[in-house]
């Protein structure tokens, strides 16, 4: 048997979608590599059909007959992910032959990188077939192997775009989850880590309270006032003092942690989401302080980065460093996500590395992410 090479053409076109922590939604953006810069050609918003949502959530924990469940969900998010892919392409006059490669994370529902597995479903297969675009999928699996925490990935992303000859930046990424890339200027070592909670607490308390997705700007947070007893127990968590190389997600902070830390406690639910709206900007802050030594600016990204009253908190507690979006360096904060798993759908293609040991803790450099052609 002759084993041929594939005959489509590595174009400078991709695309890359993300359904974070959050799951409000797809992002999807159509990036073009080809003058050295990314540049967004196209970008698409997919929210998340509400009964995917709820299945996606209810496979955070174990539950009976969950690996069928997962089957099934992966199919569904396969769909969901292929209408976000065609509704880019409608939105661009790129030609589906001209797009390289889809970046899929996928949905990660168990992240358990000390036992040495992490799993994000999406059925990438069923992805390529939808699409007719070969698909990047499983980027954490291989850093995992090398002994690393699989995540966060976008640091190398921020280090290639981002970093500035003289100015030593910060770029924190606030999903579901919050990350920081520490960019030092000239050749320093690119470090990075997840910080602990972004939106995953808020958006949690304020679907259980006012069945709303996300508290829009912060508005219901600053209805209420800080509860100084729940924060300091919030912050007793002793994943935040821990040294990186680290990284977290739903495993660990979901509501029944929260209610965990409520116990005793009788508070208005507004008290508790100005708390839980503390709790994200000062475990950012104290994570840049701690372990982002001589930082000179900070650039927020994610959807994070919308939120008025957590950015006003960030603005105060990270004094006397200046506060920015990611906007100020030319790429939108909603978008940057999207980006970085285009340019790792690329790295896999081109066969170069996607981590940074520096981050994750891997044993060395990896090709990440599986294709499927």
């Amino acid at each position: 048997m002759m084993f041929r090479t594939p005959v489509r053409p590595l174009t400078d076109l991709y695309i890359g979608l993300m359904s974070g922590t959050s799951l409000d939604g797809i992002d999807a953006a159509l990036v073009d590599f080809g003058s050295g810069s990314p540049q967004l050609v196209a970008a698409h918003f997919e929210p998340m059909p509400d009964t995917l949502r709820a299945d996606l959530l209810a496979l955070q924990q174990p539950g009976e007959n969950e690996l069928h469940r997962a089957s099934l969900a992966a199919n569904a998010l396969a769909l969901a992910y292929a209408r976000a892919v065609e509704e880019l392409l409608a939105h661009s006059s790129g030609k589906r032959r001209a797009v390289a490669a889809i970046g899929c994370h996928g949905q990660t529902i168990r992240h358990q990188p000390d036992s040495g597995y992490t799993v994000q479903i999406g059925n990438a297969a069923l992805l390529a077939e939808l699409t007719a675009i070969p698909v990047v999928s499983d980027f954490r699996s291989r850093d995992v192997a090398a002994g690393g925490q699989g995540a966060p990935l976008v640091p190398a992303f921020h280090s290639g775009l981002f970093r500035d000859a003289q100015m030593h930046r910060v770029v924190v990424n606030i999903g579901g989850i919050a990350n920081l890339t520490d960019l030092p200027p000239g050749d320093g070592t690119v470090t990075g880590f997840d910080s602990g909670p972004g939106n995953v607490l808020l958006d949690g308390w304020i679907a259980r309270h006012r069945h709303a997705q996300y508290d829009a700007n912060g508005d219901w947070a600053a209805s209420g006032q800080v509860n100084q007893a729940l924060l300091d127990r919030l912050l007793s968590e002793p994943y935040f003092n821990a040294p990186p190389p680290k990284s977290t997600g739903r495993d660990l902070f979901h509501l029944a942690w929260l209610d965990q830390q409520l116990s005793g406690l009788a508070l208005p639910p507004e008290d508790i989401q100005a708390t839980l709206l503390e709790l994200t900007a000062r475990s950012i802050a104290h994570a840049t302080f701690q372990h982002c030594h001589a930082a000179e600016e900070v650039y927020l990204c994610g959807g994070g980065a919308r939120n008025g009253a957590l950015v006003q908190r960030l603005q105060a507690l990270l004094a006397p460093l200046p506060v920015a979006s990611t906007e100020a360096l030319g790429l939108h904060p909603d978008w940057v996500e999207a980006c970085a798993f285009a340019w790792l759908a690329r790295q896999r293609l081109h066969h170069l590395p996607g981590n940074l040991p520096a981050v994750t803790g891997a044993k060395g450099e990896c090709v990440l992410g599986a294709v499927h052609a």
